[in-house]
């Protein structure tokens, strides 16, 4: 089961990570205007004078989901443009020394990616 819940996120890693930031970009909005601008909530959002005592804990939270949102955005676009980059190498012997790196970075990749390291170990006679 975890496995599965696992290739799930992999495969849509560019969304959730997008989706993360978005969230954490939302959620720090509330807490800096909990914080500066209460009056703004309370008259144009209608929100309790409740909402505003979690304001801390909003800002707090918001930057932690925003910060690990674009960490993963980050990672993954790292990731992808290093592996194009190698990929488009026709040496063998350039490839070869980026193998185990080139693995690594794939291994936390969709499975496109993992098809086109495969695709070109096999072009380039790499065991």
């Amino acid at each position: 089961m975890a496995g599965k819940i696992t290739n799930f996120f992999r495969e849509t890693q560019l969304f959730f990570s997008i989706i993360l930031t978005i969230l954490g970009i939302l959620i720090l909005f509330l807490g800096i205007t909990g914080i500066w601008y209460q009056d703004f909530l309370i008259n144009v959002f209608g929100l309790p004078t409740e909402f505003l005592s979690w304001s801390l804990y909003l800002l707090i939270a918001g930057f932690i989901v925003f910060l690990a949102g674009i960490w993963y955005l980050y990672t993954f676009l790292k990731n992808r443009k290093f592996i194009l980059y190698e990929l488009e190498t026709n040496k063998r012997s350039e490839l070869i020394k980026k193998h185990l790196e080139l693995k690594n970075a794939v291994k936390h990749m969709p499975s496109k990616y993992q098809n086109m390291l495969k695709e070109k170990e096999d072009e380039l006679f790499i065991k």
